[in-house]
């Protein structure tokens, strides 16, 4: 291989980076697009979850089209669509045209990290591979960690539309880079496989129905009967893509995979963890800049130290069990998490900083303890010829239950602040009452998230290799 190595790598985490940095940039903006828009905190949520649906629907497809197409055809074009997504972002002058810009991004940017993940495994040997993928790690929770204060400031002094055409400058320099590093890679041969679309149909069904059952639970106007429908559709489309798949040899997922009790007990945890998690994520803008009076700037400020303990912490936490078994890491990761949620709902005008940056800052060490381990308890769970499976499920789920749980507690917030509303409280009382009753939610569901972590798999993560999409 003659090309840099430094190269590709920086070509590669580039287009990673950008689709990390929106996984977290865009929050600490909503209560700012929600002002701008005159819309209901439930109705801007959709800018967050109808990314992650459409991450998750597009997901399935990765493996697919990179057998099609190709490693480099599949990461230009999901770079080229990520691009655009942003660039219509920010242009965007209603919600309902931010939202459909959103999933556009969306599309591009599933497909961009197990795209960049199979490019580095398959470009470099073993030898060098395990540090390779040591420093795109970083870039990946680097996005994440900066996103939030990045935002913030960018929100500040430029406005919401900021934080989506910064993306533009970087996926223009990534594509052409692409193009002089990774040009070698359009010599590599083609598959051509038989795509299940039957089963991606049923489960794009059963992820769109769920989601739109579950937002149009605050909706007066919408009948029980009208919910009903959501969920039995969504229920339905779940139950044919089981038995569908149970029968096919080529699916998108092996269904076996679900009779392993441990398999099963971390995906649990995965998809409660990532609700409340998601979920209390996306209210904490609200509290910040609504009842707290903070501007977006020192907001976004106020969330960096859960970033820093979650930086240090990872490491630490995937050291750990390399030599221990993960279940214990992962229930203190769940207490420490419920303690946040719990010290969040207790946040008031009265509150000095110094709580708000010690409950940020437990919060990321509740992360850091609870990502990494419970990561390797589900690959380890499972033979090694299902471990793709069991990455791409998880990476699934974790976007699913977000996406669910961010709808779950805006309904909450949007429910009890009615509910106070009619009983004569201040928009101000009320409000407050609906994110507390939203952080109360998040605690409980991350208490109860300890039952299945009690049966995940007790190995330790010895050998666990990096695995492709």
């Amino acid at each position: 291989m003659q090309q840099s190595k430094a190269g590709i790598l920086i070509t590669l985490m580039l287009g990673t980076l950008m689709a990390s940095l929106d996984s977290s940039i865009v929050n600490i903006s909503l209560p700012v697009m929600q002002e701008q828009f005159g819309v209901r905190m439930d109705e801007v949520q959709w800018v967050v979850t109808a990314y992650m649906i459409a991450f998750s629907v597009f997901m399935p497809l990765t493996n697919w089209l990179k057998n099609r197409i190709g490693f480099f055809n599949l990461y230009v074009i999901s770079l080229s669509v990520f691009t655009f997504g942003s660039l219509l972002c920010s242009m965007s002058k209603s919600l309902e045209w931010l939202v459909v810009s959103r999933v556009i991004q969306a599309v591009g940017g599933g497909a961009l990290q197990p795209t960049v993940l199979a490019m580095l495994t398959y470009i470099f040997p073993p030898e060098v591979r395990g540090k390779m993928l040591g420093w795109w790690g970083f870039g990946v929770v680097l996005g994440p960690a900066l996103g939030p204060t990045l935002g913030g400031i960018l929100t500040e002094h430029l406005g919401w539309p900021s934080i989506f055409y910064i993306n533009v400058p970087i996926g223009a320099i990534a594509f052409s880079m692409s193009f002089y590093f990774l040009g070698f890679m359009r010599r590599q041969e083609k598959v051509r496989q038989k795509f299940d679309t039957p089963g991606f149909l049923l489960l794009t069904t059963f992820l769109i129905s769920l989601q739109l059952g579950i937002s149009r639970l605050e909706k007066d106007s919408i009948t029980l009967y009208g919910i009903i429908i959501y969920f039995a559709v969504s229920l339905l489309a779940l139950l044919f893509f089981i038995l569908w798949e149970r029968s096919r040899v080529d699916g998108i997922y092996d269904i076996r995979i679900f009779r392993n009790i441990k398999f099963v007990s971390a995906l649990m945890v995965t998809a409660v963890r990532s609700a409340a998690l998601f979920g209390g994520v996306f209210l904490l803008p609200f509290l910040l800049q609504r009842h707290m009076h903070f501007s977006e700037m020192n907001a976004g400020l106020l969330l960096l130290p859960g970033s820093v303990s979650l930086a240090i912490l990872m490491p630490i936490s995937g050291s750990w069990v390399d030599h221990h078994s993960p279940r214990g890491i992962v229930v203190i990761g769940l207490l420490l998490l419920a303690l946040t949620m719990v010290l969040f709902g207790r946040v008031d005008v009265g509150t000095g900083v110094g709580m708000i940056i010690l409950a940020m800052f437990i919060r990321g060490v509740g992360l850091g303890c609870l990502t990494t381990p419970i990561t390797v308890a589900t690959v380890n769970s499972v033979k090694p010829s299902l471990i793709t499976q069991a990455s791409s499920l998880n990476n699934l789920v974790l976007q699913v239950a977000g996406a669910s749980g961010v709808a779950l507690l805006s309904v909450v917030h949007q429910q009890t602040r009615n509910h106070y509303l009619r009983q004569h409280f201040t928009e101000a009382e009320a409000e407050h009452m609906g994110l507390q009753y939203g952080f109360t939610v998040s605690a409980v569901l991350l208490v109860c998230a300890i039952i299945p972590a009690l049966f995940i798999s007790s190995k330790k993560s010895a050998k666990v290799q990096a695995v492709t999409e």
